[in-house]
Order: structure tokens, then sequence, then C-alpha cells
């Protein structure tokens, strides 16, 4: 599922990016706003928003660096800790 999310955020162009992470933080907060008089159970809703609002915000700062490829397929350089 998070790659449908994915590519759908990868289509968008910076405009409307801005408009979507604006639109996502009305309604986190409109659901809050509910949760807390007891109105919603949105709790699902809430998650989903937070991670496709946290993707759109990687996506832009990739961008912003000029880099296309996501952060994730650098190679990770493993430590040991312990005894010497």
């Amino acid at each position: 599922m998070a790659n449908k999310h994915m590519n759908k955020i990868t289509a968008l162009d910076s405009a409307e990016m801005a408009k979507q992470l604006g639109e996502s933080k009305e309604q986190m907060f409109r659901i809050r706003f509910q949760m807390s008089l007891g109105q919603a159970d949105g709790l699902k809703k809430l998650r989903q928003l937070r991670k496709d609002r946290a993707r759109m915000l990687t996506l832009e700062r990739q961008r912003a660096m000029g880099s296309a490829a996501p952060a994730a397929a650098a190679p990770v350089k493993k430590t040991r800790k312990g005894k010497k």
C-alpha cells in the first residue's frame, strides 16, 4: 500500500504537492479536533495522513537538494559495538 501512495506522490509537481501538504495539514487538524471532542474515530485516517505528509515532505526535500534517488538506496556502514 505504501508503494501505491508513493507513486501518487512522486507524480505530483511542486505546486500540486504544496497544495496537498496544506490540505493534509488542515485535515489532520480537523481529525485531531474531532477526536479530542470524542466525535470521530479517525485514528487510522490520521496515521495515514501523517505518513503521506512525511512522504511528501521527504520528496520535496530530495528535490530541493537535487537528488531523485531515495535516501534508503545509499549503503549503510555497519559498526561494531562492544569488546575491542
